[in-house]
């Protein structure tokens, strides 16, 4: 016999997604968001993809693990939230998008993506059950693999468990060249023109969780401990070259007889180091032979005319707790109301390493403060037969503030005025206050088994985080590392940004058969955004086919689509079942003021999907197509990227508790240009703009994986 103890309570609306049961030779837990109509991810790193929701994402998302909110730290946002598990451990990740609840979440208007490990479980009475799992998987394109290990002891009392999950892959191959050099900067070493340089990566994600219960009272502590020696990036200019983080996250809960309420304490300590990876060059200066360059020589000794790469330190640490009551008004009324307080505190420092990087550390923020208070409440009630309703309200009350800055030189003719950039930042008041408010009024109605309408409005506000405040260098090499959606250019804050304000309206009609044989969902959605955070060029920065340097602003904006998804059984008999899904997504984004598009806008995009099973087995064919993408931003040089389709297929074969999967990724070894997938600078010298001669200044997009032959196989005793 087994007890589960209780969850937090599941919230209406939203879709949950089981990562486990996606593509099982992923190390990256939002590619299980291709389930989720309107959502798709901004290709970053091999296991950090920032995942989003109808063209909102990264820091306009609630990114949640196990009802933490955590942040990235790090100026290219290498190391965000869903990058700390692996899709093996995690049992659930519960997505909203755009009406999320108020008690799921705030400072988002894109919604909440809420990652949840398994939960603890108990024996009977005098009972005792101990066990365990293993999974191994392997896949061809990049030799990529991973391990996957989990045990557990429970009694009726204690619950104890343990979950590591390990992997590491090469640079993966492309469909075909899409280059027309082979050098990486580094004399020597060279790269085929069909693979994507700095795409490789290996990490380690350990869990450790202690349970007990009592009755009505359940405590819960967890440990999280992530070593990652390198994950390197296609689209910056920098890899990620050693990433700890530990996370201790404490919860309580008690059921009453009025409903229920618990409380939640956890810290996080990151420490992050970013530096050239192997297919970038390393050796910068006179001495190393000059920027114009191909290869840079090794030198010595490091100084003006001589760098050994450009290390990038960010420490920071997060603290968060939040207080919850849950009340039952009777069968039909739920009323929830919490507190929540977050501190997030950050240090982005480059160490001196020579050349232009000399003689100085260069602080690109110091003592960063990013302090949340928030109240909220939201009720769900049934106002008449065959509808439910719910209402929310959350305050939250955002404090930022920033240190005084250096750069590497202090000195009146430092290059990229480096003295006179700092001394203005260092003497304006840096500290920022945004209060914010978020409304959520939506409603349900069934008024029969075979149809269902949702619909709702909401109110949201994000105040904007502290890498879009204060990086304050117009240096272009240093605002060249200033960059978090991996389009190639440099970015410079501003101090002046007011907070993201979004008021969106979406509804849902879901049409099914009486017997269940067949579903078609349709959902339009609109959301209108004041103060929309996108970007402007500096002064001087002209040109179409080339990289820029932009600076942060305010402005309006409009995100609307369609999202539209359906099943429909086949055939059905005692030996064998057939299933036809399929989804498709249509979004717009518009800069409201300059009649630009958005970035990393995600065209239009189906996915169909065949499936038998048949004793044992199932199987799986899956097309996946994609539009071209050629409305872009402007004023990003965004690259159009053509449309495509692939074709993948995929078996399973169940061994008693065990379970055999096999299959093949893009068959026909389709070449094709990931549209969100940013610029590619993943070799060669990447902190010079433009490049050495014969390397394209702009154009490149980053292509997607050719074809994979994978194998996985999991088994629990």
């Amino acid at each position: 016999m087994q007890v589960h103890a209780p969850r937090e309570t599941d919230l209406p609306r939203g879709q949950a997604v089981q990562p486990r049961r996606a593509r099982p030779v992923s190390a990256d837990v939002s590619e299980a968001l291709a389930e989720v109509p309107g959502a798709y991810t901004l290709e970053a790193g091999g296991l950090s993809r920032l995942p989003v929701l109808r063209g909102l994402g990264d820091e306009r998302l609630r990114l949640q693990i196990d009802g933490m909110d955590l942040y990235a730290a790090c100026p290219n946002h290498m190391n965000t939230p869903l990058s700390y598990l692996d899709p093996g451990q995690v049992e659930r990740l519960q997505v909203w998008a755009g009406l999320a609840p108020v008690s799921a979440g705030g400072d988002a208007i894109g919604g909440v993506v809420a990652a949840q490990t398994p939960a603890p479980t108990f024996a009977g009475a005098g009972q005792t059950d101990t066990r365990g799992e293993v999974g191994l998987y392997a896949r061809s394109n990049g030799h990529a693999w991973g391990l996957r290990l989990g045990a557990q002891h429970a009694s009726e009392h204690w619950h104890f468990s343990y979950r590591l999950a390990a992997a590491e892959a090469d640079n993966y191959r492309a469909g075909g060249a899409f280059k027309t050099y082979d050098f990486t900067g580094r004399a020597g070493h060279t790269l085929p023109r069909d693979e994507v340089g700095s795409s490789a990566y290996r990490t380690r994600n350990h869990i450790l969780g202690a349970a007990w219960q009592d009755g009505a009272h359940l405590w819960e502590a967890k440990l999280y401990v992530q070593d990652m020696p390198y994950q390197l990036y296609p689209n910056q200019r920098m890899d990620l070259l050693d990433n700890d983080s530990t996370k201790l996250n404490l919860r309580y809960q008690q059921r009453t007889a009025w409903g229920q309420w618990q409380a939640r304490l956890w810290h996080e300590k990151v420490q992050h180091t970013m530096d050239f990876g192997p297919d970038k060059r390393y050796w910068y200066g006179m001495a190393s032979g000059g920027s114009s360059s191909v290869d840079g020589r090794p030198c010595s000794p490091l100084g003006p005319q001589c760098a050994a790469g450009m290390p990038m330190l960010t420490d920071s640490t997060t603290t968060g707790a939040k207080v919850q009551a849950e009340w039952a008004m009777g069968e039909q009324t739920v009323v929830r109301a919490g507190a929540e307080l977050h501190r997030f505190r950050l240090d982005d420092y480059w160490p001196p390493s020579g050349g232009g990087m000399w003689p100085g550390t260069f602080w690109n923020i110091r003592d960063g403060q990013r302090d949340r208070h928030a109240l909220y409440a939201e009720v769900q009630w049934s106002p008449a037969p065959l509808w439910s309703a719910q209402a929310g309200l959350r305050v939250e009350r955002v404090r930022t503030d920033a240190g005084p800055v250096q750069g590497y030189s202090t000195a009146p003719d430092a290059m990229g005025r480096q003295t006179q950039d700092a001394q203005a930042f260092n003497a304006m008041d840096r500290r920022r206050r945004f209060n914010t408010h978020d409304v959520v009024l939506s409603a349900r109605h069934q008024p029969r088994s075979t149809f269902e309408l949702e619909f709702g409005l909401a109110r949201r506000e994000r105040a904007p985080g502290l890498y879009e405040l204060y990086p304050w260098s117009t240096w272009q090499m240093a605002a060249l590392m200033n960059n978090f959606v991996g389009d190639g250019n440099g970015y410079v804050g501003n101090p002046n940004l007011r907070s993201e304000r979004a008021y969106t309206a979406s509804a849902s009609a879901q049409w099914k058969a009486a017997d269940d044989a067949w579903a078609i969902k349709v959902e339009p959605h609109v959301t209108e955004v004041r103060d929309f955070i996108d970007a402007e060029r500096l002064p001087g920065q002209s040109g179409e086919r080339r990289f820029v340097l932009l600076r942060y602003a305010n402005v309006p904006a409009r995100l609307y689509g369609l999202d539209l998804s359906g099943r429909a059984l086949l055939a059905s008999s005692p030996a064998s079942r057939w299933e036809l899904r399929g989804q498709l997504s249509h979004l717009k984004g518009r800069n409201r003021r300059s009649g630009d598009g958005l970035y990393a806008i995600m065209p239009l995009n189906a996915r169909l999907s065949l499936t038998h099973q048949t004793g044992a087995w199932e199987s799986t064919v899956e097309w996946v197509a994609v539009k071209a993408k050629t409305d872009v931003s402007s004023v990003r040089n965004e690259v159009p990227t053509p449309g495509y389709g692939l074709l993948n297929v995929r078996a399973a074969y169940r061994l008693g508790r065990g379970k055999l999967e096999f299959g093949i990724d893009n068959v026909f070894d389709r070449f094709y240009a990931l549209p969100t997938g940013g610029a590619y600078v993943g070799q060669g010298t990447t902190m010079t703009n433009p490049p050495p001669p014969n390397v394209p200044q702009w154009g490149t997009a980053v292509p997607g994986p050719g074809r994979s032959l994978w194998l996985a196989y999991q088994t629990t005793f």
